[in-house]
């Protein structure tokens, strides 16, 4: 199973061949190393519905015949689209051939504005928990800290790895983050994701690493995920 991290809040996913990316937000973002055109997909698993998250999916599902799962909301708007999609709601799970997801809370906020500027309600944020290759990952989405992701890591945890934003403005900064890693999420190794991109949200990940008594790996954008 390789795990990678490709910039924003893009992580990439290969297990039982089978490809998955989450919240694939390419074009426009200057750090990534992907190029949309030429990402391959099986899976596309989005935490919420923000632009900066929605990314390119509708480009790389098209191009992969591949299928989109998002919470319910998003999911039917981009099924308007042309999509395949399955449609999910917080604390439902689901089997894959790549393993198996399911969608937690996450506090933030969610919609998508389409090129003329209208903008689409797309259903509650979340974060998603990805079991595949006998590793237990988090993806905490956008979100502010909350207590209850104890809850989260008590009742799906230990998680092997939980990729927690750090940029602060939009999300958790990096004081947030690392109380909410050592106290309450408590994975094996944690890696810095959401920060750097836009100005908003420029942060020294060294900080977070430095803060965190937990492992934290900040990894560029295309480097895989060592679960040693």
């Amino acid at each position: 199973m390789k795990l990678s991290y490709h910039g924003h809040s893009i992580i990439q996913l290969e297990n039982n061949d089978t490809k998955v990316i989450v919240d694939p937000f390419i074009n426009g973002n200057e750090l990534t190393d992907l190029d949309a055109g030429e990402v391959k997909a099986d899976y596309i698993l989005l935490t919420h519905g923000h632009n900066d998250h929605v990314g390119d999916t509708v480009e790389i599902a098209k191009n992969n015949d591949a299928t989109v799962v998002a919470p319910v909301e998003l999911a039917g708007y981009l099924e308007g689209q042309g999509l395949e999609t399955i449609g999910m709601n917080i604390g439902g799970r689901k089997s894959f051939e790549f393993g198996s997801i399911k969608f937690v809370h996450a506090f933030h906020s969610s919609s998508f504005t389409d090129d003329d500027g209208k903008v689409h309600y797309t259903g509650m944020p979340t974060g998603i928990i990805i079991e595949a290759g006998e590793k237990k990952i988090y993806h905490a989405g956008d979100t502010g800290i909350f207590g209850d992701m104890k809850l989260i890591s008590d009742l799906n945890g230990p998680f092997d790895v939980a990729f927690v934003p750090i940029g602060d403005h939009f999300t958790m900064g990096i004081e947030d983050a690392a109380y909410a890693t050592d106290e309450l999420i408590r994975p094996k190794v944690a890696v810095p994701v959401h920060y750097d991109t836009f100005p908003p949200i420029k942060q020294d990940a060294e900080a977070f690493k430095n803060s965190a008594k937990t492992e934290v790996q900040v990894l560029k954008p295309g480097e895989t995920v060592d679960f040693q």
